[in-house]
């Protein structure tokens, strides 16, 4: 028997060294909620009337909408606090559900395995994460739903069947995880006017994010290469239907949404995603994603259709953290 550590799993050096790297980041730069947000300090109190929850027109694509642009600014304030509180419990529940699907994947691997350490430091952080999220909500003191409920029900599904189909499963995190990492990147880029609390927590999230962001990017790499051909174009269709999919249940509006705000349906239409505005933010979301796809061999002329035809399609950026700039442009 082989008794080399860094032999189990037959993956090449540079990836072992990429997991090494990264399982020593997170041991030597990780954040606790509860240490490294001050929740009671004076300067992050969070006002539930502060006009800083009114959403970034930029950014959001409710924001963008004339209709939202010209309710009274306490409505504005009031929509803008639950639609940040709901996507901020949305993203504590896809946590959840990656935290289940790796678990899943790693109980499958052997020892000796360098994916089963860093998968485990990331789902530390993960956690962390949730509880930060949680807590962020409960402050901001919105009884949002989170998750939709077809989403919600699919949940435990979801996470257990990821562990089987660790490909997709890697894939769909990426698929929650970009969107968010583009908004909240774009919303410290831009300045953006948000309570100090909900930005603290953003820049925690950003940070650790890097790290989960890379390891799936080159799990894909790494594994993609022992895939027969049947299951790469089985990956190539369903990486963008896992991107829009979720994009969709990430930012889009509940049922509880629309009823509560009175929100018309013509106005959901055009922001989710119909407009030119709401189209660009969506093809900003996925640049960094494209560029995966296009390099892991993905981007095949059936998938390309696929791109487009949901609208997710675009250029390619040409580095990680690319600022995109098509939203802003269609304003």
């Amino acid at each position: 028997m082989d008794s080399n550590p860094r032999a189990a799993g037959g993956f090449d050096e540079v990836y072992l060294q990429t997991l090494d790297d990264l399982s020593d980041g997170s041991v030597h730069r990780h954040f606790d909620p509860y240490l490294d947000v001050a929740w009671d300090a004076p300067e992050l109190a969070l006002d539930p009337n502060d006009p800083r929850w009114v959403l970034p027109p930029a950014l959001d694509p409710l924001g963008a909408t004339q209709w939202y642009r010209d309710l009274p600014l306490d409505r504005q304030i009031e929509i803008g606090r639950w639609r940040i509180a709901n996507t901020i419990k949305v993203g504590a529940a896809f946590e959840s559900i990656l935290i289940r699907g790796m678990m899943q994947y790693i109980m499958k691997l052997p020892n000796k395995s360098a994916e089963f350490r860093y998968c485990l430091h990331e789902m530390t952080e993960e956690c962390n994460h949730i509880q930060m999220f949680q807590e962020l909500v409960n402050r901001i003191d919105a009884d949002v739903p989170g998750m939709r409920p077809g989403f919600r029900r699919l949940s435990p599904l979801i996470g257990v069947a990821g562990g089987y189909a660790h490909m997709i499963l890697f894939i769909g995190i990426l698929g929650g995880e970009e969107p968010i990492d583009h908004f909240q990147k774009a919303v410290m880029r831009e300045g953006a006017s948000l309570p100090p609390l909900v930005l603290r927590t953003m820049q925690i999230h950003i940070a650790e994010e890097a790290r989960h962001i890379s390891f799936a990017h080159e799990f894909l790499h790494a594994h993609m290469a022992r895939m027969s051909r049947r299951q790469q174009r089985i990956c190539a269709i369903a990486f963008p239907i896992a991107m829009r999919w979720l994009v969709g249940e990430i930012f889009g509006p509940s049922k509880d949404f629309i009823e509560r705000f009175d929100v018309p349906d013509e106005v959901i239409r055009e922001a989710f995603w119909r407009s030119p505005m709401s189209r660009a933010l969506l093809s900003d979301y996925f640049a960094e994603m494209r560029t995966l796809a296009k390099d892991l061999g993905l981007m095949t002329p059936v998938a390309k259709r696929l791109w487009k035809r949901l609208h997710i399609d675009g250029g390619y950026a040409r580095y990680r953290g690319e600022p995109t700039r098509d939203a802003r442009a269609a304003l």
